[in-house]
């Protein structure tokens, strides 16, 4: 078990005054099997009115808030302190591949796999398409146990997709990520989804954070950790798995989940509306260290 300090920081410059302000944000970690969130705090400037948490339809913490003060800025800071542990190793009682799992999800009746079939559709920032469902077919061995598939899936991916901060955002299109092969892990995430979906196979939206580190030598700068992004897919009568893309990797005791969705419209830490304010700018600060500094690898964001 690992413990994780977190602080994630937003911070608006308006260049014209807000009168008021209605937001959502996903920056509380989830408690679940895998981790405990033990401490969570969150401050706003300036002091909001009205304020509530509460759990949305995918299970997830919101913290909603409304600021009614007129304001040219708006900070708000979230501190947790969370225990990871590793995923519980789930060996399939029937070695089901991909190929089977297509077949078996066409006659399903228990409540958790029909539940699962709600993240086979389109939304909001993924559509499915025969060139991500072709594209999956080259990068997925059908006929292996699904777990030991998808663990080849995202290894075969992190070796032919080039991770190049800035050179995507959030509206550029899956199909020039996988014409280029490069971005960050909100895009791998999306095209990984979309590919997965497009097979027909379940695949879920993770937001959260993990931990990252200088190269030798060089000291960690304040802010320079920042929200990550992986995949969760189903298996019928044995749950959901979660992989990462982004590192070729399925997650361990270094991934701190927050929120769980269809795509990043679902989870995105800060979102809202606002009267006023014209132009912005925004900070965005995030630190991720585990107590007790230990020696690790370093992830890509």
């Amino acid at each position: 078990m690992a413990e994780y300090s977190v602080r994630h920081l937003t911070h608006y410059t308006y260049e014209k005054e807000v009168s008021h302000c209605l937001n959502l944000a996903h920056l509380c970690p989830t408690s679940n099997e895998r981790q405990i969130c033990r401490e969570f705090r969150i401050e706003i400037f300036p002091k909001p009115k009205y304020t509530e948490f509460r759990t949305d339809y995918f299970g997830n913490t919101v913290y909603s808030f409304a600021v009614e003060t007129p304001h040219n800025i708006l900070s708000v800071t979230a501190e947790a302190k969370v225990f990871t542990s590793e995923p519980e190793k789930k060996k399939d009682r029937i070695a089901i591949s991909a190929s089977e799992i297509l077949q078996k999800l066409k006659t399903v009746t228990e409540k958790e796999d029909l539940e699962a079939l709600e993240f086979v559709g389109d939304s909001s920032f993924v559509n499915r398409s025969v060139s991500y469902k072709n594209f999956l077919e080259k990068y997925l061995p059908m006929d292996l146990p699904y777990q030991e598939a998808v663990l080849e899936y995202v290894k075969r991916f992190r070796e032919d997709f080039k991770f190049k901060a800035g050179s995507t955002n959030i509206y550029t299109p899956l199909d020039e990520v996988l014409e280029k092969k490069e971005g960050v892990c909100q895009d791998f995430t999306h095209l990984s989804v979309a590919a997965f979906r497009s097979m027909g196979l379940p695949c879920k939206y993770v937001s959260g954070y993990i931990e990252t580190y200088p190269p030798p030598g060089k000291p960690k700068l304040r802010g320079s950790d920042a929200t990550h992004a992986w995949i969760s897919v189903y298996s019928p009568g044995q749950g959901w798995f979660d992989f990462d893309p982004t590192n070729g990797k399925a997650i361990t005791d270094e991934y701190i989940h927050t929120s769980v969705g269809r795509d990043f419209s679902d989870v995105s830490p800060l979102k809202g509306i606002l009267f006023g304010g014209g132009k912005h700018k925004l900070k965005v600060e995030v630190d991720v260290s585990q107590l007790g500094d230990p020696n690790a690898i370093g992830n890509h964001i």
